[in-house]
């Protein structure tokens, strides 16, 4: 199993006739099960074109209704992203992700308030995506490094979580599922609601949380893990080293230690952290 997506999903990709969509959508849909996962795009004044065979709909709205997509991909200039999550909310998506990045703060404010209550779930914005190795990769992130197996891996930005993988492969460790929630400060799943997910699913036997040196969603979600995580998870905080930094990544590496996260201190380490964590209970588990 996986999280969020897997070879069965069935993605409408919004802005899909403009430079970013054209070229994320292409090179999706040469991974996994991508030629069959990627079944429309969006453009209310190019409905009834296609791009290399996927059709263009006016609305997100008859693009569902046609295809029976789940997933949205939005790939949109900043000024028009709000409005077009608005859309795939509207029409009933289960999951939009939205890669997008300086979409006004208000805009993501009313567009957050107004989704309470509905169905679907938002990634992003300003994320890299996801990716279930060997399946399907929505979003930026690359996919040469993945493999599928049994290690969830969440991170705020991409470029960190491809490093967080490759290490993990040199290391001898496949994915499950890979998820970059992204890091603007009003956004839609955080760091907790993917390690619930990552918690419920059978096929995924442990959690790499990639951290950053701002905000507090890091912390929060330590102390979720230490009163209901079944799992093991390590915890890593990027650009620990860098000037200025240390001291804050110590903060939040310390309260994770307090909440029963084996933490690695270098990425080089996050393979034998990881072994310390699935292979002796003691490090992990919380009485």
């Amino acid at each position: 199993m996986s999280i969020l997506v897997n070879k069965n999903t069935r993605v409408i990709t919004q802005g899909i006739t403009g430079k970013a969509g054209q070229s994320h959508t292409r090179m999706c849909r040469e991974y996994g099960n991508g030629k069959n996962c990627f079944v429309a795009g969006v453009h209310p004044q190019k409905a009834g074109l296609d791009f290399e065979g996927i059709p263009i709909y006016g609305s997100v709205k008859e693009a569902r209704e046609r295809t029976g997509a789940t997933v949205s991909v939005i790939y949109v200039p900043p000024e028009s992203a709000a409005a077009a999550i608005d859309e795939a909310v509207d029409a009933g998506m289960e999951l939009v992700i939205c890669v997008t990045r300086d979409i006004p703060t208000q805009d993501m404010i009313r567009t957050v308030d107004r989704m309470q209550g509905k169905k679907t779930v938002l990634l992003g914005p300003n994320c890299p995506g996801i990716i279930t190795p060997g399946e399907i990769k929505i979003g930026l992130m690359s996919a040469h490094v993945r493999k599928k197996g049994h290690i969830g891996v969440v991170s705020r930005v991409g470029m960190l979580t491809d490093d967080v993988v490759s290490q993990l492969m040199e290391d001898g460790f496949a994915q499950s599922t890979c998820v970059g929630i992204g890091g603007d400060p009003v956004c839609g799943l955080k760091y907790i609601d993917v390690m619930r997910m990552f918690n419920d699913d059978p096929e995924t036997d442990a959690v790499i949380m990639a951290g950053e040196l701002d905000g507090d969603a890091e912390e929060v979600c330590a102390r979720w893990v230490k009163d209901n995580m079944k799992k093991p998870v390590v915890g890593f905080i990027a650009d620990e080293a860098h000037s200025g930094g240390k001291g804050f990544a110590e903060k939040k590496l310390a309260v994770m230690e307090e909440c029963g996260i084996v933490v690695a201190r270098d990425p080089a380490e996050l393979g034998a952290v990881l072994k310390t964590a699935l292979y002796d209970d003691s490090f992990w588990m919380i009485s």
